[in-house]
């Protein structure tokens, strides 16, 4: 098989993934902010997605984590690259049409390592690798938010106790906006660098680059844009269930949950750890909504979502298997093509099928009136 036209296709496989990378985590950034009434639904995204861009430019660490700390690049083969992402992309997918704030840096490894495992073996994947730089945050990281964004809002709240609450609301909402272009920041110099390493995995393995080098100027540019025109697009169904169905928050504590969330993915790019800013995001928004009583959690969906977190590796390993099992029973750049054609026919009907209108605070407001009796019932 000619590498120059798959190596093109892993390539744009990649960027496909890093825009759906945008659109599944914009409520990292944005979901706070707007049901709040900080930030206007277009304004938010907008500023996100700027704030994406420029993030993926201020650290190349998880890049060279994706590239070398998950899979062996010298036994893996282009294929299996590409099934990997298509593995990570439907799971993206799927998940985002059922609203679920799921981890897009979490499938994109499951996906590169069931296709690696079902295409070479074991000995393609480091397993060292998955559990220390994958398992273990995404044990640590949802608890760790929970308890920063929660003592946050609690010293915040001491801090402010004697101010005017017309002033203190209005203050916090012009804090939401700068907590909001953090956790933006922040979202860029992790996430958009999974995608960069990917890249240049796949160069490596199709022998455009040596192993250990950074990523070429173009690479970085184009994972960057891919993300932001992502983000821009806006995962109003995600941002649903972080903003609203989790737990119901005014604009103090979520600023203290974007803080806070800020905060952990901003050390955790610097140390090079793939984190996973979806599970940060909602463990700081559970977390920053507790300080008014663990009852007013709704813990059915939160069981939900922690239920998908903890299908997402293994599901995504599952699809990029079957990715690899399906372009290998078509063969050569035929199989690869169908398989593209067909995961971009079904994000295209997922999509046009979705709700995708944009989530404000009105309509929030009136969503809440309209079932503030169940939610009492279900004691919210």
């Amino acid at each position: 098989m000619d590498t120059g036209p798959l190596l093109l296709m892993v390539v744009a496989a990649a960027l496909v993934f890093a825009f759906t990378n945008g659109f599944h985590d914009t409520a990292n950034a944005v979901a706070t902010s707007v049901v709040t009434g900080a930030l206007r639904p277009y304004a938010a995204v907008g500023l996100s997605a700027a704030l994406n861009f420029a993030g993926a430019f201020l650290s190349l660490k998880v890049a060279a984590t994706v590239a070398g700390g998950i899979v062996d690049s010298g036994v893996i083969t282009l294929p299996v690259v590409f099934a990997g992402l298509m593995g990570g992309l439907l799971w993206n997918l799927v998940t985002w049409y059922l609203g679920m704030p799921s981890s897009s840096s979490h499938a994109l490894v499951g996906g590169l390592v069931g296709a690696a495992f079902v295409a070479v073996g074991a000995s393609a994947v480091k397993g060292v690798g998955v559990a220390s730089l994958v398992l273990l945050p995404a044990l640590l990281s949802p608890v760790a938010a929970m308890l920063v964004a929660g003592a946050g809002s609690r010293v915040v709240r001491r801090v402010t106790r004697g101010v005017p609450a017309g002033v203190r609301e209005r203050g916090f909402r012009v804090g939401q906006i700068g907590s909001a272009s953090l956790v933006s920041l922040a979202h860029g110099t992790n996430d958009a660098q999974k995608t960069m390493g990917v890249i240049m995995l796949a160069l490596v393995t199709g022998g455009a680059a040596g192993a250990g080098e950074d990523p070429a100027g173009w690479v970085v540019v184009s994972s960057a844009a891919a993300m932001a025109a992502g983000t821009f697009v806006g995962g109003w169904r995600i941002v649903r269930t972080v903003g609203r169905r989790l737990v119901r928050i005014g604009s103090m504590e979520g600023f203290a949950a974007q803080s806070g969330s800020a905060a952990l993915i901003l050390v955790a790019s610097d140390s090079g750890f793939p984190l996973s800013t979806t599970q940060v995001c909602c463990g700081s928004v559970v977390g920053a909504g507790m300080r008014r009583g663990a009852s007013k959690v709704r813990w059915r969906v939160v069981a939900g979502v922690a239920g998908v977190w903890l299908m997402t590796l293994p599901g995504a390993a599952v699809l990029g298997a079957l990715m690899w099992w399906g372009s290998q029973w078509v063969g050569g750049m035929q199989g690869v093509g169908l398989m593209f054609l067909l995961v971009l026919m079904a994000g295209f009907w997922l999509y046009v099928a979705a709700d995708r209108r944009p989530v404000n605070a009105s309509n929030v407001n009136a969503e809440r009136a309209g079932h503030r009796m169940k939610w009492e019932e279900e004691g919210v």
